[in-house]
């Protein structure tokens, strides 16, 4: 027997905690776990919004009988298609074989493509509307939030928004479902990372979903991860707002890899360097340690870049590479960047780091170091400037607009 959380009218929580899974898309490691969040609205019409990873399947049944007491599903309404959410649908359609899928057109090829399901379902396009009794719904499509069938549902009545990924978050929810019943500290940094290595790349769309949304009168924010947003609307929404722009705060991510620790005091330096010019925000990452998705969640937070590394087989250090492939992906845009470097008999990195620099259309600063074996003075001193350029560069007035998408 469950007693399931209510967030507003007839709008039941019924959602699931995953404390077992190391890597969420065996990928980014979840040091506090991840949720998959439904919820189910028990009107004269049965709603049930999204599903949850199948591994979970048991629990999200009993979870839902509890709550209905016996009475059928009429519709599923599927916000997004990622197994994380859609994994449930063939278990749930043996308990409630006459439920409705509704979805739009993109969702419903993908419910046939995952789960070879094509009966019973509903199509919906933008706008479309769906009446449960009291409560009204309204189908909004977002695609590439951060898939092409993604879209979100409005509950007129209660103005809850079911939002799919957008403004979740890494972290299971421990005990508590609003955000105003719950110690939020371990959140915020998760709804960063979150952000910066799954919607990342998609900062348009994200602008053009919330210029969509913008109308509505919203109490509620339910995400499929991470708390019920309920007293931090606005600063959620700011967040997403200003990552999706790639607005930086002023800050600087020192980003490297040293074998041996020569590199490592050229970072020192640079980081130095920026203090001492009054940047106080200097987050410093080796690569060998710092997993790849804090480094990238630090990145789309500020505004200033540096990285540096040595040469490595006449190549950039693999690590460092890497990083730089994940950055190209997520099309990171308006960054202040800096860069050096090192070799013991051939000098590649500083240059690889400044065509990278320059095809990402970044700003840089004009200093170049790079080292050859160990540091001496005079690349010391450089690197002290280097994080000097750097930070009145970070206070110089935006003039980047014309690299933005």
């Amino acid at each position: 027997m469950y007693i399931n959380t209510k967030i507003a009218g007839e709008i039941y929580y019924v959602g699931v905690n995953d404390r077992i899974k190391e890597k969420f898309e065996n990928m980014l490691p979840l040091p506090y776990g991840v949720s998959y969040n439904s919820y189910l609205i028990a009107d004269e019409k049965v709603a049930l919004i999204d599903t949850v990873e199948a591994s979970h399947g048991d629990i999200f049944i009993q979870k839902i009988q509890s709550q209905l007491q016996g009475r059928n599903i009429d519709y599923l309404i599927i916000n997004h298609m990622e197994p994380d959410h859609s994994g449930s649908i063939t278990q749930l359609r043996k308990y409630y074989p006459n439920v409705t899928i509704v979805g739009n057109k993109r969702t419903l090829e993908m419910v046939e493509g995952y789960y070879g399901i094509d009966d019973n379902t509903m199509e919906i396009k933008d706008g479309d509307q769906l009446s449960l009794g009291h409560h009204q719904l309204t189908f909004y499509l977002t695609p590439m939030v951060h898939w092409p069938e993604t879209m979100m549902t409005y509950d007129k009545t209660e103005k809850v928004l079911f939002s799919g990924d957008a403004f979740g978050c890494f972290g299971t929810l421990d005990g508590g479902v609003l955000d105003t019943e719950i110690n939020l500290d371990k959140y915020w940094d998760e709804m960063y990372r979150y952000y910066a290595n799954i919607v990342g790349k998609y900062g348009s769309p994200v602008q053009k979903a919330l210029q969509k949304l913008a109308s509505l009168e919203i109490q509620y924010i339910c995400t499929t991860h991470g708390p019920v947003w309920h007293g931090n609307i606005s600063k959620v929404v700011d967040i997403y707002d200003r990552l999706s722009r790639y607005e930086g705060c002023e800050g600087v991510v020192i980003v490297y890899a040293s074998m041996y620790g020569n590199t490592e005091q050229m970072a020192e330096a640079v980081a130095q360097g920026l203090v001492r010019n009054g940047i106080k925000d200097v987050v410093m990452h080796n690569v060998a340690k710092s997993d790849a998705s804090v480094i990238l969640s630090d990145i789309f937070k500020y505004k200033g870049l540096v990285i540096g590394g040595p040469t490595y087989s006449n190549e950039l250090h693999p690590d460092i590479h890497s990083l730089l492939t994940k950055i190209e992906l997520r099309q990171v845009k308006n960054r202040d960047f800096g860069f050096f470097g090192s070799f013991s008999w051939a000098g590649v990195s500083g240059k690889k780091l400044a065509e990278f620099g320059e095809n990402m259309k970044w700003c840089m600063v004009d200093d170049r170091v790079e080292e050859k074996m160990a540091l001496k003075k005079d690349n010391y001193l450089k690197c002290l400037d280097l994080g000097k350029n750097l930070a009145e560069l970070l206070r110089t007035p935006d003039t980047k607009d014309e690299n933005s998408d």
